[in-house]
């Protein structure tokens, strides 16, 4: 499906004061793994924080790979946060070819080399 930037447009300024609020008020997690993508830090690719596809918000996104990364906490684990997350998975993967890479907040903390490795893995598999 060819993609139409009007129907499905990046960071929208109706978005702007949320994804700053996002931003701004983000968890402990987040801030933790920004602190080790952002600026180029992993492996000179650029990321973005919380960056809006259509009418999601993304927690980490990079336009060159198109890969989302998603830090899940409580809410996501139940039925319902579970059902959300799929659907929105199934629609960026349909919609813009964009892959979802999750982890769990604690996983950020406890296992961050792992977290880094999951993150290299996926993007030397996107770059061939």
């Amino acid at each position: 499906m060819p993609y139409d930037k009007n129907k499905y447009p990046f960071n929208t300024k109706d978005q702007a004061p949320l994804r700053r609020e996002l931003r701004n008020e983000g968890t402990a997690a987040e801030a933790v793994l920004w602190l080790l993508l952002k600026g180029k830090q992993l492996d000179g690719i650029r990321w973005r924080r919380q960056f809006g596809v259509g009418p999601y918000i993304l927690d980490f996104y990079c336009p060159q790979l198109r890969l989302c990364i998603e830090l899940d906490g409580a809410p996501h684990d139940t039925l319902h946060g579970s059902q959300y997350d799929c659907r929105r998975e199934e629609w960026l993967q349909h919609t813009h070819g964009i892959r979802t890479l999750r982890f769990e907040n604690k996983d950020v903390f406890v296992h961050q080399d792992a977290v880094i490795e999951r993150i290299r893995e996926v993007t030397k598999e996107i770059l061939g």
